[in-house]
């Protein structure tokens, strides 16, 4: 008998405010439910917010304080799931953490709501957050139940590049797949974030644990993460859900966007010319403890001068005759340069279904900010058809010669 289930990802996007997002996603849960959709997948730190552009005002060994002040803004909209900062795993999970005096749960309720949506719609929702634990955030996702609540929650164990800055490397351990049963079809169900998907040996421990529903929520939208996903789907013979979110500039949260007391002083302060220092012949070097070189002709630097292209890419440009004071500067003529038709996209979206044999089931859904959500009826023993010839961690693994152990992570399929 076919073991169906309806299957949808949500290109959803942060909001302005956490609460404005968690309605948003009670709102797209519903409408799911409408469609008798059984599990939907929410992008990569969509409760909380992808700090898509941001630089939180740091360099190299400097730190700017209207970056500080993002950064607070950044920890506010965070969601508290009231978790240790080492992850209690099941005592997490099972509630046997210690309450404050007078309360009934932990955190900030981000929790207890999600759970009131899945048990209200009947949905099983799989949704990316920003968690506060202690002093640190982490990018996480959380499985919920309609029966029973929150069942597994995990966090990301190796942010990228410059998200490292701003979120702690979450517990390997919570790599551990979790296991439910829909409408009488038994999943074995786990989530790898963004670039995660491009290590391979946790990816292996997924498969390992025999996943059939392999989620990868996402801040990719680059054309090359639609292969990846068909790989996955192929090598671990398991349906892909991607999520990702599509936003255009001038829709990223006002925090984002660097819209706060700071930041307006300073714009202030610079329209009026008071913190504009004087323009010199002669560019200075400054160290990082801002001093400069009493010496400023051993260090002359060349003169050059920025433009940008429609994608939003700065290149500097020598000017050909360095030692003329009336060197004309390189510019781009406005002809070559064409006109930028249509939304400015931080984020075009991609999100996509993927079959066990790799094939693209829907999407990618590119350029839909709001209302895309990518759904498919699936029949999970498509699964072991493609077992046949191949199971990476089992009949085609050659695990008597090769051998992946994860700290603190039991490989095993789940119960």
């Amino acid at each position: 008998m076919p073991q169906l289930l309806k299957l949808a990802a949500s290109q959803s996007r942060t909001l302005d405010t956490t609460a404005e997002t968690i309605r948003s996603l009670e709102d797209t849960t519903r409408h799911a439910a409408t469609q008798s959709i059984d599990l939907v997948l929410f992008p990569e730190a969509f409760l909380g917010g992808y700090p898509r552009t941001c630089s939180f005002g740091a360099a190299v060994g400097a730190r700017d304080p209207i970056g500080r002040e993002q950064f607070l803004q950044y920890f506010h909209s965070a969601v508290d799931l009231g978790d240790t900062p080492n992850g209690a795993g099941d005592d997490w999970i099972e509630r046997r953490l210690p309450l404050a005096k007078g309360t009934n749960y932990r955190g900030d309720g981000t929790r207890e709501e999600l759970e009131r949506i899945a048990r209200e719609t009947g949905v099983f929702i799989v949704t990316g957050l920003v968690e506060k634990s202690g002093g640190t955030l982490y990018c996480a996702a959380v499985y919920v139940c309609p029966h029973n609540g929150v069942i597994g929650k995990r966090r990301k164990v190796m942010p990228t590049g410059s998200e490292r800055l701003i979120w702690g490397q979450g517990q390997p351990s919570s790599l551990r797949a979790v296991t439910t049963t829909i409408r009488g079809v038994r999943l074995t169900l786990a989530a790898a974030i963004c670039w995660e998907n491009y290590m391979p040996l946790l990816r292996h421990s997924l498969y390992s644990q025999n996943v059939n529903l392999y989620l990868a929520p996402t801040a990719d939208a680059r054309d090359t993460w639609l292969p990846l996903m068909r790989t996955i789907g192929a090598e671990g013979r398991a349906f892909v859900l991607s999520a990702n979110q599509c936003v255009t500039r001038n829709h990223l949260p006002s925090w984002i966007r660097g819209d706060s007391p700071q930041r307006r002083e300073k714009e202030s302060k610079e329209t009026n010319g008071s913190t504009i220092p004087k323009q010199s012949d002669e560019p200075v070097d400054a160290s990082l403890n801002g001093s400069a070189d009493n010496d400023i002709h051993a260090h002359r630097r060349r003169s050059s001068v920025v433009t940008q292209t429609p994608e939003k890419h700065e290149i500097c440009w020598p000017v050909t005759d360095p030692t003329a004071k009336s060197a004309t500067k390189p510019t781009i003529a406005v002809s070559e340069v064409p006109n930028v038709v249509g939304p400015d996209f931080v984020s075009r979206g991609g999100s996509c279904l993927i079959s066990p044999m790799g094939e693209v089931l829907a999407g990618p859904l590119w350029e839909v900010e709001d209302g895309g959500l990518l759904t498919i009826e699936v029949d999970f023993e498509d699964c072991e058809r493609g077992r046949l010839d191949l199971d990476v961690a089992g009949s085609y693994s050659r695990n008597d010669a090769f051998k992946l152990t994860v700290e603190g992570l039991d490989l095993s399929p789940p119960p």
